[in-house]
């Protein structure tokens, strides 16, 4: 490998030729500032914040877009460099709001906390209210065009990870914006509720749609009978909201903190991941035996859904009939659930704790129902349960854990993996091999499957019947293998998409300044919850056992097709009707 050699601020470094200087200065503890600056996107150089002299040079060189060249000399602490970001900062609150403290983002944003370090107090610049109206036409992910700093990080996530290409720029100069195209609303375009777009935004111009207030006013009703279920991303991901690392908050403290909160019942959307397991299995194997529509595509992500409508609805007789964990739950809450507990399900509000923006839309699916009332009443993004914890002065770190409630809170290390990318798959294998063999499955890991690559395959014998699978995460992904399969190129029994990178753990309801080193992390300690548990096979959950015998009866039977299975509509691309949004 040929290095170059350079000074920086007086240290020497030794890097790979064609590292930036932004990178080659983290190697020596020196931190250059960013804005456009995204590790998992391409170089965009348009903020300028990250200036740096470089000895020689007579401009102020772009850190992120420039290579260390041999014996290259880098200031990056001048008054020149310091005065240079300074005024950039000045320009970008010229027209920005000035309201951090009624901002979403207030204390957890990339804009706020450079104004603090470089000490912007005053600015000499005249400040430009341009009053652009707030889009709140999605469900799920709601727009502050105000706050927006054109660095175009929401266009490179929505365009070249998930392929859906919502955002684009207008006009030119000060005039210039990010919206959807026709300067619609995204709950008027394809957009999919995905919310990469969230994450990659370094201000508070994109945000989910906060509904934490509404489950405040249901716990202080006396009407309500308030449950919720908790997927299993939440737990790894929301110990960073409170200063701990990926997977290290114990799950029985977050159990207690619902409980302080005033939940009724606190139950795990796990108990109906085993539950979809079982139904997508048989489903899969009556596919299979059948001749029955093939490949089949999973439909536990609810942003892959919407994609599969608008971009590909040819195949959407592929997809699963099987609703997601959280909508199988919540039509079991409002019956199941309701009729052992003798409590009527209009009394029941059910909140569910995702680490999805994409669920907030799929809860309000007019087909989401079957219960005879709305399935899922509400749902909260791991950010919003973080706001509810500290709202309410619990110190999680330090409450005493509890258990889940009975019989919605049992769960197995195969519903665990549900929160990466790989995970449905694994599970599914680890039940339809045992079904199809009638055989005890010695070894559960299916390593081929799991990891961060994008797409990933495998073959496994049932004991002679070899099915072809294959995992996808982001909808980009999803797009590569549709297509392949579109041109006979590839050919599967059964496919996994998820809609986020790396699955459930990079939900777009997750905690700011996700990247896909943290993504991997709690992908870690997902699978080190796996296996730490006694039962890690889904079909082995006594509880699902006993919800078939007193209730359900048998996978795919009336029942089970009544609550637990739907069906997905074709859907235009831009603009589309009221009816389809």
């Amino acid at each position: 490998m040929e290095t170059v050699t350079a000074v920086i601020d007086g240290c020497k470094v030794e890097v790979a030729k064609g590292t930036t200087i932004l990178d080659a200065a983290k190697t020596v503890g020196i931190k250059i500032p960013t804005l456009c600056y995204h590790p998992d996107q391409s170089i965009k150089a348009n903020c300028r914040i990250c200036v740096v002299e470089v000895e020689g040079v007579q401009l102020l060189q772009a850190a992120c877009a420039t290579a260390v060249g041999k014996d290259m000399v880098i200031k990056t602490n001048t008054m020149a460099v310091r005065e240079a970001r300074k005024t950039v900062l000045e320009l970008i609150l010229a027209h920005h709001p000035q309201d951090c403290l009624q901002c979403i983002r207030n204390q957890n944003c990339e804009l706020q906390t450079l104004a603090h370090e470089y000490n912007v107090r005053e600015n000499r610049f005249e400040h430009i209210d341009e009053n652009l109206l707030l889009d709140l036409t999605s469900p799920g992910v709601h727009r502050d065009p105000n706050k927006c700093i054109k660095c175009g990080r929401c266009i490179e996530v929505c365009e070249r990870v998930q392929t859906a290409a919502v955002y684009s720029k207008y006009n030119r100069g000060f005039k210039v914006g990010v919206a959807p195209v026709l300067n619609l609303g995204l709950g008027e375009v394809a957009c999919i509720n995905c919310g990469q777009c969230v994450h990659a935004c370094p201000v508070g111009a994109i945000y989910e749609n906060d509904q934490h207030e509404q489950v405040w006013d249901a716990i202080c009703d006396p009407k309500k009978h308030v449950v919720c279920q908790m997927a299993p991303a939440i737990r790894v991901a929301l110990a960073e909201e409170f200063g701990l690392n990926a997977g290290e908050l114990e799950m029985g403290k977050i159990v207690a903190a619902l409980r302080q909160i005033g939940f009724d019942k606190v139950f795990h959307t796990n108990f109906t991941a085993d539950l979809t397991i079982i139904e997508e299995g048989n489903e899969l194997l009556h596919r299979i035996n059948n001749g029955g529509k093939l490949p089949m595509i999973t439909s536990c992500s609810p942003g892959w859904i919407k994609y599969c409508e608008h971009f590909y609805p040819d195949f959407l007789d592929n997809l699963s009939t099987c609703k997601s964990p959280q909508q199988m739950f919540g039509a079991l809450v409002k019956t199941y659930y309701a009729e052992k507990a003798s409590i009527d399900p209009a009394d029941i509000y059910s909140v569910s704790f995702m680490p999805c923006t994409a669920k907030k839309f799929e809860c309000i699916r007019p087909e989401m129902n079957s219960s005879g009332y709305q399935d899922v009443d509400v749902v909260l993004t791991t950010r919003e349960l973080a706001r509810m914890i500290r709202e309410a002065g619990i110190d999680i770190v330090n409450i005493a854990p509890e258990d889940f409630d009975a019989p919605m809170g049992m769960y197995t290390g195969a519903a665990v993996i549900f929160g990466a990318t790989g995970g449905v798959m694994e599970a599914a294998l680890r039940t339809v091999y045992e079904v199809v063999t009638g055989k005890t499955l010695q070894d559960i890991n299916f390593t081929a499957v799991r990891g961060m690559e994008g797409i990933k395959e495998a073959t496994v014998d049932l004991d002679g019947l070899e099915v072809k699978v294959a995992v996808a995460h982001t909808t980009g992904n999803a797009r590569k293998l549709l297509d392949a399969i579109r041109a006979g190129e590839k050919f599967y029994h059964f496919i996994e998409v998820m809609a986020c990178p790396g699955g459930c753990i990079g939900g777009g309801g997750q905690p700011y300044g996700t990247t896909n080193e943290i993504r991997q992390k709690r992908i870690d300690a997902i699978y080190d919850e796996d296996a730490g548990l006694p039962i890690r096979k889904s079909h082995e959950n006594p509880a699902i056992t006993q919800l078939y015998e007193e209730f359900l009866k048998e996978p795919l039977g009336h029942k089970s097709h009544e609550l637990l299975h739907t069906h997905y509509t074709k859907r235009s691309l831009y603009p589309f009707s009221k009816e389809e949004k």
